[in-house]
């Protein structure tokens, strides 16, 4: 019979408590002790009492301890979670982890665990929850005999598929081995009783047989000066049934039901000890795992072998270092690759202190952090995102997933299908960044019609490479003409923003190795060159047309380079202190090929080298023509742009907010409405850092709803 569950006030005497603040402890049991402070309680006292000592075994801090109180006493939370701050990201864990253990309950048996698995730990903030939620479901489990076939059945399904793993992943052999004993037994009842009644029948006669082993080892062992622990190890009946199921075997062919385990204090003790163990038995070769040489993924390290030992019977040793026996009881969680999202500060180094604490334990002389053999399960925590079906099934997406990205997850023919898109109950656009935990509805059209603006970076629609490469297969069976004609108004209007719709193509096309530019059309068409690509391909050749030949430069005098004085953002080339600005007329940016003019009084004017006013100036004083280049940008560069769009609400808001995100600055904005046709002219003045800034800028400002047209103007 289960002793009967204590009281509050009994709880708050626990030892685990002693990690709390003086303050923080009268507080809890000043609140404990108010009326009602029972209330809502999603456990028994027993449960919650079972949980502090889990993980006061597993040293956790008091922030943790106080973290797990405070969730199983939500009526005591406010007047206590006020004085640790801190608290946040744990009592928020706990919570989230509830939405997953609901949509497990949603789920078929079985279906999609490792989702929910990586979905849980992409919520978490903190990962210091985890501990907490697996020593809560031990202590539930260890409790479940009392509650209805129904709930106990379902509490071991859902230890079967997300506990004992996720125990498993963090190394935490301690409770990996016990939840999934408890589990097994609750939900294979027939089979675990089977198992344990046979492992009682034979208790005896195999503690006497490990007795004999034992006394053998430390002879041999002390013999050769190998100061060792040796002792039996303890049998878990769902390793055991495993392990039949994967042989194929009967109990009795088992070589682990009869296992020793030796302890030492270096790894080069442990390979002597190998050596003692097959001097005194013959080993069996197939049973042979140096998981020292080469660790298991969640970095557990230790000797396996099997020998024929006494009497003829077959017999498992495991051999490790003390350090790494307190690594498998206690876990590897402290090589847990993190992942912060804006620096780590004392907050971060208090997690991995305690993760630290959980590989090292609470012994005296717990070795240091070494070196680890592998990253333990690093997708686990790494740029992932896990965004749910209506259904709950886990979809999962790199960072910066958009809904978009999702529905291309989902099926091919999803995205190319998709129209449009809901998150959390609320529509949104296509280019919708998703964060885990999101629940996506995908809204399509009866039929398939991607759009190749899609395939445009810029555009942000598609942060997978794999979504892009499924819409390009869609354009790739389109026929030629189409392509074509696609191809050439993607390109046109891109050129047209950046104001080289006069360029020739020829040199572009060759550089995209283009038979011609209808080729290269095509290509843009389907998204293997992008449109800014060809801009910047076109600049690079203006800039190449307007440099000097150094034949052409007098002998007398070899060209020097100059850097102009003030901000330095040009290079002029043979001239020595003058005043360099750039030409209001057609204002380039860096990036863009440009020249130089030398004025009569206001030292060199830079233009862009395509200016219309640039070409008759050199073409009546081609003397005054020198040769210029960017040099370093001082603070940016000031450029005229005009966006013509349906006026609308917000409209303002939303460009200057684009603009503010991809970080350049308003100097200036003008605009002229016109009522007759609803529409709004806007004439910005702006300082950009480069070519490619402003390229992308007006891409975006391009795809804003109601905006026809954004381009450079000048």
């Amino acid at each position: 019979m289960p002793p009967p569950d204590p009281d509050i006030a009994t709880l708050l005497q626990r030892p685990a408590l002693e990690a709390l603040p003086a303050p923080l402890r009268r507080a809890l049991a000043d609140a404990s002790a108010a009326p009602g402070a029972g209330e809502g309680m999603p456990d028994p006292v027993g449960v919650l009492a079972d949980t502090l000592d889990t993980l006061t075994t597993l040293g956790a801090d008091g922030d943790v301890i106080l973290a797990a109180i405070l969730h199983g006493l939500p009526a005591v939370q406010p007047a206590v979670a006020r004085l640790a701050p801190g608290l946040a990201d744990l009592l928020e864990g706990q919570v989230a982890a509830a939405q997953v253990w609901a949509l497990h309950a949603e789920q078929a048996r079985g279906v999609n665990t490792e989702g929910l698995r990586r979905l849980l730990l992409a919520i978490v903030r903190d990962l210091r929850v985890v501990p907490i939620l697996l020593a809560r479901q031990l202590a539930r489990m260890r409790a479940a005999g009392a509650l209805p076939e129904e709930e106990r059945q379902a509490l071991a399904r859902l230890t079967r598929d997300i506990h004992a793993p996720l125990a498993n992943r963090l190394g935490i052999w301690q409770l990996k081995w016990e939840l999934e004993d408890l589990a097994f037994r609750y939900l294979q009842p027939q089979t675990y009783k089977q198992i344990a009644t046979q492992l009682d029948e034979k208790r005896v006669g195999r503690e006497r047989y490990i007795g004999g082993v034992i006394e053998a080892l430390r002879a041999a062992l002390g013999e050769n000066g190998i100061r060792a622990d040796v002792s039996g190890r303890p049998k878990h009946i769902y390793s055991i049934w495993r392990k039949m199921q994967r042989k194929q075997v009967a109990f009795d062919e088992l070589y682990d039901l009869r296992a020793v385990r030796i302890a030492v204090d270096d790894v080069a003790a442990c390979y002597a000890a190998l050596g003692i163990v097959h001097a005194l038995w013959v080993p069996i070769p197939s049973e042979f795992d140096d998981y020292i040489a080469r660790p298991k993924a969640n970095d557990y390290r230790s000797l396996h072998t099997a020998v024929v030992g006494p009497e003829g019977r077959t017999l498992e040793v495991q051999i490790r270092t003390h350090e790494m026996h307190a690594q498998a009881e206690l876990g590897v969680a402290a090589h847990w690759k993190y992942k912060e999202g804006k620096g780590g500060g004392d907050a971060f180094d208090r997690k991995i202190a305690w993760m630290r604490r959980l590989l090292d334990g609470a012994a005296e002389g717990a070795a240091g952090d070494g070196a680890l053999a592998g990253d333990l399960d690093a997708e686990l925590v790494e740029d992932r995102v896990y965004a749910l079906t209506p259904k709950g099934e886990v979809v999962d997406l790199p960072q910066g997933g958009t809904v978009l990205d999702f529905a291309y997850h989902v099926h091919t023919m999803v995205g190319h299908r998709t129209r449009g898109a809901k998150v959390n109950g609320r529509i949104v656009s296509l280019n919708h960044v998703l964060r885990s935990g999101d629940r996506v509805e995908i809204l399509t059209s009866k039929e398939p019609e991607p759009r190749r603006d899609w395939l445009l970076q810029a555009n942000g629609f598609l942060a997978s490479g794999r979504s892009r490469d499924k819409v390009r297969a869609w354009f790739h069976k389109l026929d030629r003409a189409r392509n074509l004609q696609a191809g050439r108004e993607l390109l046109e209007k891109e050129l047209k923003r950046l104001g080289l719709h006069h360029a020739d193509l020829t040199g572009a096309a060759k550089k995209f190795h283009a038979d011609s530019v209808d080729e290269l059309y095509i290509q843009v068409a389907l998204g293997d060159v992008g449109p800014h690509q060809v801009g910047r391909a076109l600049h690079e050749e203006q800039r190449a047309a307007v440099e000097p030949d150094p034949a052409s430069l007098p002998l007398r005098r070899p060209p020097r380079k100059v850097a102009a004085p003030g901000k330095s953002k040009f290079t002029v080339q043979g001239v020595g202190n003058l005043l360099v600005q750039l030409a209001r007329c057609c204002q380039p940016v860096p990036g863009e090929p440009i020249a130089g003019y030398l004025t009569r009084v206001r030292g060199v004017t830079v233009h862009r080298a395509d200016c219309a006013a640039f070409a008759r100036l050199a073409a009546a004083s081609p003397q005054r023509v020198l040769p210029v280049e960017w040099g370093q940008a001082g603070g940016g560069y000031e450029v005229d742009v005009q966006v013509t769009a349906l006026d609308r609400k917000w409209l303002l808001k939303d460009i200057t907010t684009l603009i503010a995100q991809e970080e350049a600055n308003v100097l200036d904005i003008n605009s002229q409405g016109n009522r007759a046709n609803g529409r709004v002219h806007l004439r910005l003045r702006l300082k950009v850092a480069d070519f490619g800034q402003l390229s992308t800028l007006l891409g975006k400002l391009d795809a804003l709803p109601g905006v026809e047209d954004a381009r450079r103007s000048g």
